[in-house]
């Protein structure tokens, strides 16, 4: 009878325990699972974190390379700016220098304009007046009258003593043909045009010849007194 209370009571403790233990095993197994799962969280916790500080370590770096290089341009931009500090004076002394030379430019500008405006009176003077000598011009075009130069008295005693056969030779030709301009007279005597034109004017000059000035070229021709010399010398060989 003892032996069977017994044998109940340790079938009653064994399934006790082994309920027990499927319990635990169970209960384990769901810590286990838990754990699982609060480890893989864990892990992308930590995976989340270091991708995290990750961007925020380049970002660092990256916002440290631009302190840095602004840095370095801001010791750039100093030294400019001392550089440009040392210039002023110099700049102030050629702006200064330039004020003073516009300044002398002007009045260089304005005496050109005046210059100018008295250039352009003048040249309004000059219009009218030569609008002037055109009109009276015109007028002597109208009415031409010949002009003859005076003529240099003939002094009897040098009357043909001093010419030279050429000079003879050319009054005599005048004396027979009438006037003639200085080309003419070259043609017929055969002479250069420069020893003609000296001829001519030291006959002119002797008072020997007088000269038509209202053409060009001019025309000469014998003076009348000394055309009755040469006549008369014709007459007495």
């Amino acid at each position: 009878m003892i032996e069977e209370v017994l044998l109940i009571l340790a079938g009653i403790l064994l399934a006790v325990t082994a309920g027990a233990a499927v319990e635990y095993y169970r209960q384990l197994r769901s810590v286990k699972k838990e754990y699982e799962k609060a480890r893989e969280a864990v892990e992308d916790i930590v995976l989340s974190f270091n991708r995290q500080f990750k961007q925020e370590a380049d970002k660092l770096e990256r916002i440290a390379y631009k302190v840095e290089a602004v840095s370095s341009k801001s010791d750039h931009a100093l030294k400019n700016a001392e550089e440009a500090n040392k210039k002023i004076p110099d700049l102030e002394s050629k702006v200064s220098t330039a004020t003073e030379n516009r300044e002398t430019e002007v009045k260089r500008l304005d005496e050109i304009d005046r210059k100018v405006h008295d250039i352009a009176m003048s040249q309004e003077a000059l219009v009218v007046k030569f609008s002037t000598i055109e009109e009276q011009a015109r007028q002597s075009l109208i009415a031409p009258e010949a002009k003859i130069e005076a003529v240099i008295p003939i002094k009897r005693e040098k009357a043909l003593a001093p010419l030279t056969e050429t000079e003879l030779s050319a009054l005599e030709m005048l004396a027979l043909e009438g006037p003639k301009t200085a080309p003419e007279i070259k043609e017929k005597i055969r002479l250069s045009r420069e020893h003609t034109a000296r001829l001519m004017k030291k006959l002119y000059e002797g008072g020997y010849l007088e000269r038509d000035t209202s053409k060009i070229p001019f025309k000469y021709h014998v003076k009348e007194e000394m055309s009755k010399l040469l006549k008369k010398a014709e007459s007495n060989p």
